[in-house]
């Protein structure tokens, strides 16, 4: 990277800068554990020559940060799958609930905005479609980070909300739903796809914000699979040419998932049962009304601190599914 011609060539700069930080994210946690045990060996050597309070106190908060540096090191070790270290496409949908279900999802898009910030990932807004009262009907990101999507593939299935309805004249609770779904970005098409023949394609003006030229010009692509009724759509670019390319690249990796989840009958479960984004699907409960909690479905976790959840700290809960596969794998 110090070489003088290191960014002639954009996009290999760009590739090996990505490189460096998956590398980092592996090393440098492991760096932090071993430095910060040697210093507690050091504290420990110290109170063997004579016991100090101050020092003892300050070994007893250091062995704390370490087992939760361990821990972090050891989420490392459950990412067995083959894309787990991609970068990763991430879409919401809005479900059962109408006003209250876009309103909903304009929630979710900004609890993993949050998320995303704090996980230092870089996301690209590939398409957005608003609600016709209020909130997201749907929005498709690119999310590029280390094991992006081996974290996010976690947050895959149907969030419930419950809630006094800001859109009810009358106060009522309302039940609402939007899912999430993530598929790999694949770095070459790993399937085979006759774009001629099996895939029908859309253009249409770009909605929302965006710019004057997205607006007026059918610079938006829709590409709909006809045999599965997979959908990808890409408006974000000025260039057809360009959102087609991110389309089809979008399309290749849910038809990908499509065929692991096959194989997989955990995914596969997922798939079957996401279809209708509504009740008996939820991965997880977002009550703010009458009591403050959220609960996941599938390891129990549950805090009662809804609204540092809604700001994007869900790490706990992607933490404790991911243990849950690796036991899953291990049975």
């Amino acid at each position: 990277m110090a070489a003088p011609d290191f960014w002639d060539n954009p996009d290999a700069a760009k590739e090996t800068v990505q490189e460096l930080k998956s590398m980092k994210a592996v090393v440098e946690p492991m760096r932090k554990v071993i430095d910060a045990a040697d210093n507690l060996g050091a504290m420990v050597e110290l109170l063997d020559e004579g016991d100090d309070a101050e020092v003892r106190a300050e070994l007893e908060g250091g062995l704390t940060t370490l087992a939760d540096q361990v821990n972090h090191v050891e989420l490392f070790t459950l990412f067995a799958g083959e894309k787990d270290a991609s970068n990763c496409y991430f879409n919401i949908q809005a479900g059962t609930g109408g006003a209250d279900a876009c309103d909903w999802a304009e929630m979710l898009l900004r609890l993993y905005m949050r998320y995303f910030e704090r996980s230092d990932f870089d996301v690209d807004e590939l398409a957005m479609r608003y609600g016709e009262v209020a909130g997201v009907q749907s929005c498709s990101l690119l999310v590029k980070g280390p094991y992006a999507y081996g974290q996010l593939s976690c947050e895959t299935g149907v969030h419930r909300l419950i809630r006094i309805s800001p859109f009810s004249a009358q106060g009522k609770r309302e039940t609402s739903f939007a899912s999430v779904d993530v598929q790999p970005e694949l770095d070459v098409i790993e399937i085979e796809i006759d774009w001629d023949e099996e895939v029908r394609e859309d253009t249409y003006r770009a909605s929302g914000k965006g710019g004057q030229h997205v607006n007026k010009t059918s610079s938006a692509v829709r590409l709909t699979h006809t045999a599965t009724g997979i959908v990808a759509q890409c408006q974000n670019e000025r260039s057809q040419h360009k959102n087609r390319g991110t389309a089809r690249k979008m399309l290749a990796s849910r038809l990908y998932q499509m065929e692991q989840a096959k194989r997989d009958s955990e995914f596969s479960k997922i798939y079957s049962e996401k279809g209708q984004i509504g009740w008996g699907n939820a991965i997880r409960s977002y009550f703010l009304y009458p009591e403050q909690r959220v609960k996941d479905a599938r390891t129990a976790v549950t805090t009662s601190d809804t609204q540092g959840v809604l700001d994007g700290d869900i790490q706990q809960f992607i933490d404790a599914e991911l243990r849950r596969r690796a036991s899953a794998r291990h049975k």
